[in-house]
């Protein structure tokens, strides 16, 4: 017996999609497999440790928690969305020049939660950088460099507001 699909009208990175999806498809894998998103990491598949993070209509959410037919009319931003190899967005930028990265598999998640805080809060202490990527793990770098980035691509953005 063949499984239902249902359809799917979402808003991804700026451009609207439709799709039939399965019932029980994971966004995570709707991001991957059907749209070809691959900077949507799968670490550990139970929202444990960020890798899959995507901005949902303005808040990250774990995309291996969510389904893809919850997202019907949403917006979606993933880490694909930030910058271009010719222009970075200034959290790509900061991650680069601040070493936030070494294997690079939790990356995205973590420009995901970094700029969710960024929007919300462009001008956040150390000790509120440290709390809002707690949600994020990384098993290379220590944090101190992510940190560091974070709190460089606040001033990066900031200079860029101000022109």
């Amino acid at each position: 017996m063949a499984i239902k699909k249902h359809e799917l009208s979402v808003e991804v990175n700026g451009r609207t999609v439709r799709a039939e999806v399965e019932p029980r498809m994971m966004l995570s894998d709707f991001l991957r497999h059907e749209l070809g998103l691959t900077g949507t990491h799968v670490g550990c598949e139970h929202g444990v440790c960020g890798a899959c993070n995507v901005m949902l209509n303005g808040r990250s959410a774990r995309s291996c928690l969510t389904y893809a037919v919850q997202v019907d009319g949403a917006k979606i931003e993933t880490v694909e969305s930030l910058g271009t190899i010719d222009k970075l967005h200034p959290l790509q930028q900061a991650f680069w020049e601040k070493h936030g990265l070494q294997c690079g598999f939790c990356t995205p998640g973590m420009l995901i939660s970094a700029l969710e805080l960024l929007e919300k809060n462009p001008k956040p202490t150390r000790e509120e950088i440290v709390d809002h990527m707690s949600g994020n793990l990384c098993r290379c770098t220590g944090y101190q460099n992510i940190i560091d980035a974070v709190a460089y691509a606040a001033e990066l953005m900031a200079e860029q507001a101000n022109g």
